[in-house]
């Protein structure tokens, strides 16, 4: 990211795999901007050494910021909160709120399960192939980003 010149917009978490890939990120010279609910705050995971944290009331002004702050987005392996920023901002695109790539970082076949249940989902004609489309997938960071790169957000409309 930082040889990129790709700044960090994440949680803004000190803690776990977000945590760990700010402080590389930071070590490297890069930027990192956090957005933190005063809630998690109060819970000392705050990361004190960004280069900007935004302090927000909900997770809903968190997340609606951390999207106008963002120009893509990758969801690394993790848990309940991953996937459902992962399915928010997926859905967001899906109905046209923006038109940003949107990605997994597939480590040690972490996903492996997600994507076929996505594809499980086309197949039973509940989420579109051009839905479907809007998310990349790789377990090199470096050709994930290289997808993004050739992104065309899809033009037709969630129903057709």
């Amino acid at each position: 990211m930082v040889g990129r010149g790709i700044e960090l917009v994440y949680g803004g978490s000190s803690v776990g795999v977000m945590g760990v890939l700010a402080d590389a990120v930071l070590e490297r010279g890069g930027s990192g901007h956090g957005v933190i609910p005063e809630l998690l705050i109060q819970k000392e995971v705050s990361h004190d050494g960004l280069t900007n944290l935004h302090v927000v009331k909900t997770m809903h002004e968190r997340k609606s910021l951390m999207e106008s702050l963002s120009d893509a987005f990758i969801a690394l392996p993790g848990g309940f909160g991953t996937l459902e920023e992962l399915v928010e901002i997926l859905t967001w695109g899906q109905l046209h709120i923006h038109q940003k790539p949107v990605g997994i970082l597939n480590a040690a076949h972490y996903y492996d399960e997600l994507l076929a249940f996505l594809d499980h989902a086309v197949a039973e004609g509940l989420l579109t192939e051009s839905s479907r489309t809007m998310l990349h997938s790789s377990d090199d960071a470096a050709a994930l980003i290289e997808k993004f790169a050739r992104y065309q957000p899809p033009t037709t409309d969630k129903w057709q």
